[in-house]
């Protein structure tokens, strides 16, 4: 099977700079964004998130039927990542930049940028991560290409957390997004004009240009790696969308001073990045899923060490620093994990849909993340909060530690449950051989 050069690898990579920092940037400002600068209500910052994010998932499905049926002279992934690109990063400026028409036009102003924000997200990042199955088969190809990935994606997160705070209030908060904006485009336009399409179309499964929606969907449902890997990604960006957008709550009202929250990013974000660099040895050695469940214990202990005293910096630095290596493998890995369920599905079905199967591990991303952020609303609407006030009641506080600690260790504790479930690296080598032994008419 052919592979591809690292060149391309890492210009594939190079694609999720743009798409992850600007989710980054979503999931760890947009709340606080809404609730402390814009003045919408705690509690209808929470339904927005989830409604908005249900939608967005469903969409999700229908987008890979879509990425399913594209054929153009660029392939079926590839066009969507040229088309999409600058409306991502007009419609990112759009989300950050509320105007003040009271509190129903404000309101009515977030809805309709956030619901257009992320049905653009998903007509592009459902596509970059359909185009990482269509790269190659090759199995450890598609793990490092996935690596590579991750590296932008943490470097955009580093940058993001660290630097976004500072940037929002010297320059403000629409300029700042322009800027991400640029980003966006410019490392999409890379993977476009560098990343081929290779994978061929089997002769003897029943794989066409334009698979049926319902077969396709049954096949998905049936795929049972593949119902595993989205509830993994449920849980995981839910864990996700709270560590990070609460984070900066934890920052204003427990240490009092939100200038810090760039120190908080900062202790996650370095070792997510370091930790990437190290992580392929071991992903060859002992196989994704081996790893991601390791990184699953390494989170579990970085909550319990934050345990020891919620309110000191200190501790809850140095748990977040383990948290930080804990979230690393999956951010690096999950998207090959989801891609390797591709083979097992057209195995049991004989059906090849990467969009699909792409598209609805994203749904299960998108419900993640709606669920983490509409936590932060609606828990900090029912404790009290009040958006921009210096003090808050007791229960905003301990509200605030439950989001940052409590809620997210019990997740974690899913996570390396649903990890352990999934087996497919080791079935992946027998899956292979026998849809070799089908495309040669054995």
């Amino acid at each position: 099977m052919e592979r591809p050069r690292k060149k391309e690898m890492w210009a594939y990579g190079l694609g999720s700079f743009g798409i992850f920092a600007v989710w980054s940037m979503m999931s760890s400002f947009l709340t606080y964004y809404y609730t402390d600068v814009a003045g919408i209500t705690a509690g209808a910052v929470g339904t927005l998130m989830l409604v908005s994010r249900l939608l967005d998932g469903f969409t999700d499905i229908g987008m890979g039927s879509v990425v399913d049926k594209t054929k153009t002279k660029y392939g079926k992934a590839r066009p969507w990542i040229l088309w999409m690109a600058i409306p991502l990063a007009i419609t990112t400026v759009l989300l950050f930049s509320v105007p003040d028409i009271g509190d129903t036009g404000k309101l009515l102003y977030a809805y309709g940028t956030y619901l257009l924000f992320v049905l653009i997200y998903t007509a592009v990042s459902i596509p970059y991560k359909s185009l990482l199955g269509i790269m190659t088969q090759h199995q450890f190809s598609r793990s490092q290409s996935n690596i590579y990935s991750a590296i932008f994606i943490l470097i955009g997160n580093l940058l993001v957390v660290t630097l976004t705070q500072p940037l929002a209030s010297s320059l403000g908060w629409t300029t700042l997004a322009a800027l991400y904006g640029v980003m966006i485009v410019v490392s999409l336009y890379v993977t476009f004009f560098t990343v081929k399409e290779r994978v061929p179309v089997s002769s003897m499964s029943i794989v066409r240009d334009k698979v049926p929606f319902k077969e396709g969907f049954k096949a998905l449902i049936t795929n049972k790696y593949w119902l595993i890997i989205t509830m993994y990604c449920v849980a995981f960006y839910t864990t996700i969308g709270l560590t990070q957008g609460a984070a900066i709550y934890y920052a204003q009202t427990v240490i009092g001073n939100v200038n810090i929250f760039p120190l908080i990013g900062l202790a996650s974000a370095l070792p997510m990045l370091l930790g990437v660099f190290l992580v392929s040895p071991y992903v060859k050695r002992f196989g994704k899923r081996n790893v991601a469940m390791t990184g699953a214990f390494i989170f579990i202990t970085g909550q319990l060490v934050k345990l020891i005293d919620p309110t000191s910096l200190t501790i809850f630095l140095s748990g977040h620093v383990l948290v930080g290596f804990g979230i690393m493998p999956a951010i690096a890995l999950t998207f090959a994990m989801i891609n390797d369920t591709i083979e097992y599905g057209e195995l049991k079905s004989g059906y090849r849909t990467e969009g699909l199967v792409n598209s609805g591990a994203s749904f299960g991303i998108k419900v993640g993340t709606g669920i983490g952020l509409a936590l932060i609303g609606w828990l900090l609407g029912f404790s009290g909060y009040v958006g921009g006030s210096v003090e808050q009641t007791d229960l905003a506080t301990t509200m605030i530690l439950a989001l940052n600690i409590y809620i997210p260790l019990g997740l974690g504790v899913v996570l390396a449950i649903l990890m352990w479930m999934f087996k497919v690296d080791k079935d992946y080598p027998e899956i292979l051989a026998k849809l070799q032994e089908r495309r040669n008419g054995a």
